[in-house]
């Protein structure tokens, strides 16, 4: 984009406008990051911010329960779960008297932009609120309460909502604030179950919140890889307790000492009679004849939604409708709030009337391609029901492990298998690929592999180009049709590197794809890779942890240095979801008084009661300002006033078990790499064989902005930095002025990317589309 066609938020400005920010309904982990955010981007621009405690009963009752927010208020705020300014459901404000008594608060305080997180109810709550406002002043005046001038002044009311909600049974948004950190809980839950019940053969019943909607079952089923699934949007067939046993008879038949079955709350049989997690456990133990378990289960994206909140309040006008923010893939958007609603209703509207496949798809592309992918990986067909394509596909990772390798490499092993294909798994890389470590894998091998972290099949940074005439050989030993690697930039190079050699080895000429995995997310061609996510939350774990050591104790900064090479994704994003006051990164140049700059700005924060500071590394960024020599800078500069602690991350940030969305990402982009090579083999059998070398049979497959797009390797060349191993454009580097205005710094923030008021539509794919849609 052209400098002169830039929009900086400096142009909107806050100055006497009054902002409140409540939460009502049931409280949500990452309503405090969004609070925050909100208190201190509305500060920045220079609007009052308000706190309304305890939601709308708050408002209604007035006094102390609205307080103006200060800086500071907000402080040690983000690693808190729930919601630290209360939340209530309120009777009053369901009544005109309520929201009478509601209006005269916020009018004696000038406040006329309303920042409500919260569900359904709170929104349409909201919008009803706005749509009295003018009667609400008249009968105020009418009564003596204001004046006249008072009713002008404050004659229309501004609405911005945030879902905040557990279950994401919210129309128009990928996932609500707290979804992520309930997944987080599912799945741990999960996790501990399937590391401590192997010896024994039991059935382990799970059961999670989801009265109305059957998200959370249904992606913590697609992450740990779960035997059956019930959810309300799609109740299960007639019969569905003999196909369930069967399900899980052929399983532990195949060797599995564990089944896992996880049912939502509200799920339903298609008479509309409630499945509880007792009737599954009871048909389960009966059909198995053992012991079955019942179980109940009950920060940056929060950060981004609250500052774009103030953005929208801020280019509102009178006619503004109210909306909703929220994340589309990773990017902004803004919503009418109604819109959002009446889908939620229709869908509940499509269940009563037993119309599941139309609630399906009311809830959206991501939960109805959430659910086809879960149908493809979870039941296996009939041997006899199964295509014969003739066809082999090796898989292999390359480069650095990452957590969610094997869950894509589980995902195109079984779509594969469900295409007709031989799959072939290929050990340690391309190293393995040219010794010949390459054996058939089948559906039954790659059981219980999506929780597992690191790379199970191994995996090596050595590239091809000088083993060509071996892997060509190897290809032609095990009659490879296809590739599917799995990795970071070593993968990328890799990938070109056999594209290359096409013209001297025939045995290259075939389908090639390449899915980027890689804790640095440094790829070209991918706005995100599997592994980021787990190491971004391995992070900032550590850095919460890190500042909770030093709650009670003498003001102290700490140093952390994060991995990425010379990418500064995780120190960027990573330093955005901690909190961080500076993040030292490669991509963003800095020199000493940068450094004493920064100083000098946390020295200036610490005197005015903040306990704690935040620095954040890549480890690249700086050849000479290494880690030690910024610990000893700030050591020196901050004497009498801080003092100083370091901490090297490491392969901490590697290790441990992927996250839900590595898992769910991971599944999903490697079953539509399958796909892929499924159409490619089919349009490139010739004569007996596949023959491909057209630029678009090799390919690289990854996340822009909000779809999967393929992308032929040689296109991405000119986009690549090959030196520092990085892209030249890199779409979070638009975060970090996010994070410097977070932490009290003036600057420039670029809002022309920002969301824009989009309409809710019901989508309904074409057949066509089918492939594409997961």
């Amino acid at each position: 984009m052209a400098q002169t066609d830039k929009k900086f938020f400096e142009n909107l400005t806050g100055a006497g406008k009054a902002i409140a920010v409540l939460t009502s309904g049931g409280d949500a982990q990452g309503m405090n990051a969004a609070v925050r955010a909100v208190v201190r981007m509305g500060i920045y621009v220079g609007a009052k911010v308000y706190f309304v405690h305890e939601g709308y009963q708050g408002m209604v009752d007035g006094g102390d329960n609205i307080k103006e927010a200060t800086w500071e208020s907000v402080s040690s705020m983000l690693q808190m779960g729930g919601t630290v300014i209360g939340s209530a459901r309120c009777k009053d404000f369901r009544t005109r008297e309520g929201r009478l008594k509601a209006a005269h608060n916020l009018v004696q305080r000038g406040i006329t932009n309303l920042c409500v997180i919260g569900g359904d109810g709170s929104l349409t709550g909201a919008n009803l609120f706005r749509e009295e406002w003018s009667g609400l002043l008249a009968e105020l005046v009418q009564q003596g309460l204001i004046d006249e001038e008072a009713s002008q002044k404050y004659s229309a009311l501004h609405i911005v909502g945030m879902v905040g909600s557990i279950d994401n049974d919210f129309c128009g948004t990928d996932m609500t604030i707290g979804t992520d950190s309930a997944l987080h809980r599912i799945i741990e839950v999960v996790d501990a179950i399937m590391t401590t019940a192997q010896s024994h053969q039991r059935t382990f019943v799970l059961e999670v919140m989801g009265r109305h909607c059957g998200y959370l079952a249904l992606v913590s089923a697609l992450a740990c890889g779960a035997d059956w699934v019930l959810i309300p949007e799609m109740p299960p067939e007639d019969g569905w307790e003999e196909k369930m046993c069967q399900k899980l008879s052929a399983t532990r038949s195949r060797g599995s000492r564990l089944n896992i079955i996880i049912v939502a709350e509200g799920a339903i049989d298609r008479h509309g009679k409630a499945i509880t997690s007792s009737i599954v456990k009871d048909v389960s133990t009966e059909c198995l004849k053992g012991e079955s378990k019942n179980l109940e289960c009950f920060i940056t994206g929060a950060s981004r939604m609250g500052v774009e909140a103030v953005l929208a309040l801020l280019e509102t006008t009178a006619n503004t409708a109210a909306c909703v923010v929220s994340l589309c893939g990773n990017q902004s958007v803004r919503l009418p709030l109604m819109e959002c609603v009446q889908m939620t209703q229709e869908v509940q509207k499509a269940m009563d009337g037993k119309r599941f496949e139309e609630a399906v798809r009311l809830r959206g592309r991501s939960f109805e391609n959430n659910l086809k992918t879960y149908k493809l990986l979870a039941h296996r067909k009939p041997e006899s029901e199964l295509p014969h394509s003739n066809f082999n596909v090796a898989v292999l990772n390359v480069g650095a492990p990452a957590a969610g390798m094997n869950a894509a490499v589980r995902s195109a092993v079984r779509v594969g298998i469900s295409e007709g294909h031989k799959m072939f798994a290929v050990s340690d890389g391309f190293e393995g690929f040219y010794k010949g470590q390459i054996k058939e894998i089948k559906w039954a091998d790659v059981g219980g592999w999506t929780g597992q972290g690191g790379s199970l099949l191994g995996t090596k940074r050595t590239l091809p180009a000088k083993h060509i005439d071996k892997i060509a050989e190897q290809m032609r030993k095990y009659n490879i049709n296809a590739l599917l690697m799995i990795g970071g930039f070593e993968a990328f190079l890799g990938i070109m590197e056999l594209l290359a050699a096409r013209g001297t080895y025939e045995e290259l000429c075939v389908p090639m794809v390449m899915v980027p995995a890689t804790v640095s997310n440094n790829v070209p061609g991918s706005d995100l890779s599997i592994g980021a996510d787990t190491a971004l939350n391995a992070i900032t774990d550590t850095c919460d942890r890190i500042k909770q050591s030093a709650s009670g104790t003498k003001r102290r900064v700490f140093i952390i240095e994060t991995m990425g090479g010379y990418c500064g994704y995780l120190a960027s994003v990573g330093g955005l979801a901690a909190g961080a006051d500076a993040a030292y990164i490669f991509e963003e140049p800095f020199d000493i008084r940068d450094l004493q700059s920064n100083v000098e700005h946390l020295t200036e924060k610490m005197k005015t009661g903040i306990q704690r500071g935040l620095v954040l590394r890549n480890e690249n960024s700086n050849e000479n300002y290494t880690t030690d020599f910024i610990y000893q800078l700030y050591s020196e500069e901050g004497r009498g006033v801080f003092d100083c602690r370091k901490n090297v991350l490491g392969h901490m940030q590697q290790g441990g078990a992927p996250s839900p969305f590595d898992r769910n990402f991971g599944t999903k982009i490697a079953a539509k790499a399958m796909q892929w090579i499924t159409k490619k083999l089919n349009e490139s059998y010739r004569k007996g064989r596949v023959f491909a070398n057209t630029e678009d049979s090799a390919c690289l497959l990854g996340m822009r902005r909000r779809a999967m797009v393929f992308q032929p390797v040689v296109q991405l060349k000119d986009e690549t930095d090959f030196v520092h191993r990085i892209p030249k454009e890199q779409w979070w580097l638009k975060l970090r002025p996010l994070m410097k205005i977070l932490a009290k710094y003036k600057t420039s923030y670029d809002i022309s990317d920002s969301g824009q008021l989009e309409h809710v539509v019901l989508r309904r794919p074409k057949e066509s589309e089918a492939m594409a849609a997961i």
